[in-house]
């Protein structure tokens, strides 16, 4: 059972390396984990028990079966630290998985951010220019239209280049 763990368990580490992980994946990691937990409060009490046997002073016993006692104490140990190792490693793969997540999301949240702040320019000159006034001097020059349609753009393109150079878009 531990092999076979240890096996879905590379896979799922491979493909984090890959890509990202899929909601399946994560429920799977987290599945995998709880299993390896219960292994482990199952094997834990079989090294006592082993360690017992293995130095009882109750029954003679012949010397190979000491010998056998101290082999099957060893592999319990070992079992046990295998799941160790793969139970750290599960939980390096989820945190890497939500690490992996948390950097998408912040490049997203960069990208809304510059767009938005890419559109406030004219939602802003549409908003002071939507109130109607009468005594705007701007209103009444020949080339303000234009004027004001170029600021517009230069600054839209003069943010959009800005961001396009500190990789936020």
């Amino acid at each position: 059972m531990l092999e076979r763990v240890q096996e879905e368990a590379e896979e799922i580490e491979n493909d984090l390396l890959a890509e990202r992980l899929t909601p399946e994946q994560v429920k799977r990691l987290y599945i995998l984990r709880r299993d390896l937990l219960r292994l482990r409060t199952g094997v834990g009490p079989l090294v006592e028990v082993c360690r017992r046997l293995e130095h009882n002073d109750l029954f003679p016993m012949d010397g190979k079966m000491e010998l056998l006692f101290r082999e099957v104490t060893d592999h319990v140990r070992t079992v046990q630290e295998e799941i160790d190792a793969l139970r750290e490693m599960l939980g390096f793969c989820f945190e890497a998985s939500l690490q992996t997540s948390q950097s998408q999301q912040t490049i997203i949240s960069r990208q809304l951010a510059a767009w938005a702040a890419i559109l406030a320019v004219p939602t802003a000159v549409a908003g002071i220019y939507g109130m109607n006034f009468e005594h705007m001097p701007e209103l009444h020059w020949q080339g303000a239209y234009y004027m004001v349609l170029a600021f517009v753009l230069v600054t839209c393109l003069a943010l959009y280049a800005n961001f396009r150079r500190m990789k936020w878009l």
